[in-house]
């Protein structure tokens, strides 16, 4: 029988949210054998698994079919669009997040850990209860993740919706305005548009993207509007009606755009309302949980991981965080996650993937010492193929070692482990010159850039 509040359950790690961080460090605190509480309300794997990165990836590799498809005839594939299924798209996507949502449920299984299924509440900093069980835990962890933002008096229903309504549309809009030039919204914009939609991106700030690199968001807007998608910057938002045939949505100078769909993608919340954390005495800063490096909060043997935390907001930061909690728990003394180290991609078309400081905040640490490179993929043979254009932009301190990599051009994100590896070990571009990057592959570019950086340009001009 489940314990009550009269004989409640007592573990080494109570966990609240079966997230990317919340369930890594459910599996890894149970490899340490410590005894392990694993609480979620909605689905095993959280946001990422079923709102959010598998899903959004499924449709844009839907996405890149319909235009490899599209254009195939220009290469000498006779090959017709004849349209979109969506049905048939969504049941694709849903395969993929089904088969991995059951191997997961089959990990969490195989481990010992106390899998339960409810919204969780804390009743006090080792007290989480879930309806009439209480599950105790020396040490609790927060995993409660994010959820999409909104915009003050905008209300999210109809035409009206965030990514977690998009995922799941049964028509497809011919004409869509996506509100937030970040990285939600560029990659939908991409679907939209690669899907046979007008698609209008509305971006309050002077560029897309703007984590990235200002000539990465240059590149990404040039090749947008080569793509049809109009991209509308330092344009902030005023309002929006909907009807049964449609929505209007207006701008602060004025401007009207009419279109079939509004999705807003203006950024992820933290989910902490309601959860009882400040009752338990634990500091909330505009619904975050901030930590120390070791992502401990200001209460004794309380963790926070994941989108919870101030920072990027990415599944594998979540997964990291998740990780290195359960290994401090274990007292293993993990190296902190830090978050200049982790690498992003954009799965956009084309893609962007980044890792390390922009110039900018080189130069902001190091002063004038700071040296870059752009490596144009005009150069490269399988970019030449593939029919992308873009760069690998590569950021050093001057005679040190490579301290930021910024790449855009279709595929590159397969490139990022590379990259990532490169920065975290502090290598210098001779080091990096010296290895072998086999031929035709994108990979080439990344080998390139090092050599002139290094001096010894090739397939680059000096």
């Amino acid at each position: 029988m489940p314990a009550t509040a009269d004989a409640p359950d007592t573990y080494d790690l109570v966990i609240l949210g079966g997230g990317s961080g919340g369930y890594a460090c459910a599996l890894r605190a149970a490899q340490l054998g410590l005894s392990v509480a694993l609480v979620e309300r909605d689905k095993l794997g959280g946001t990422c698994l079923h709102r959010g990165c598998i899903p959004t990836k499924a449709l844009l590799h839907a996405a890149e079919v319909a235009d490899e498809t599209r254009h195939a005839a220009s290469i000498g594939v006779n090959a017709v669009l004849e349209g979109i299924d969506l049905d048939k798209v969504l049941s694709y996507q849903q395969g993929v997040v089904g088969r991995l949502h059951k191997g997961l449920q089959g990990l969490v299984a195989s481990a010992a850990i106390t899998y339960v299924e409810g919204g969780g509440r804390l009743v006090d900093a080792q007290t989480v209860a879930v309806g009439d069980r209480i599950l105790t835990g020396r040490h609790l962890v927060l995993a409660t993740g994010s959820q999409p933002r909104s915009l003050p008096g905008l209300e999210i229903s109809g035409r009206i919706v965030t990514s977690d309504q998009a995922l799941g549309l049964t028509e497809l809009p011919e004409r869509v305005v996506v509100l937030g030039g970040g990285v939600i919204g560029v990659e939908f914009a991409s679907v939209f548009a690669s899907f046979g939609a007008q698609v209008t991106v509305v971006e309050a700030l002077d560029r897309l993207v703007p984590a990235e690199e200002p000539s990465i968001s240059a590149q990404l807007t040039r090749a947008f509007r080569k793509r049809k998608i109009t991209v509308r910057t330092g344009a902030r938002f005023s309002g929006a009606t909907q009807g049964e045939d449609g929505v209007s949505v207006t701008l602060e100078d004025g401007t009207t755009i009419e279109a079939d769909l509004l999705l807003v993608a203006v950024g992820r919340g933290p989910v902490s309302e309601g959860l009882g954390y400040e009752q338990a005495g634990i500091v909330v800063d505009r619904g975050f949980v901030p930590t120390d490096e070791r992502l401990r909060t200001n209460v004794e043997n309380v963790y926070a991981v994941g989108d919870l935390v101030p920072g990027l907001q990415l599944a594998h930061r979540g997964f990291a965080h998740g990780i290195f909690v359960a290994e401090q728990i274990a007292g293993l003394s993990p190296t902190p996650v830090d978050d200049t180290l982790i690498p992003k991609v954009t799965y956009c078309d084309p893609e962007i993937a980044s890792v390390g400081l922009t110039e900018e905040r080189a130069r902001a640490a190091y002063g004038d010492e700071v040296q870059t490179y752009d490596y144009n993929l005009g150069g490269n043979g399988k970019s030449q193929i593939l029919g992308t254009q873009g760069f690998v932009r590569l950021v050093r301190r001057t005679d040190g070692p490579v301290v930021g990599i910024h790449m855009i051009g279709a595929r590159v994100g397969e490139q990022i482990g590379e990259a990532q590896l490169i920065v975290s070990w502090e290598a210098h571009p001779e080091d990096v010159a010296s290895l072998i990057h086999a031929h035709p592959t994108q990979n080439e570019a990344l080998g390139e850039a090092h050599l002139a950086l290094a001096g010894k340009p090739l397939h680059a001009h000096a």
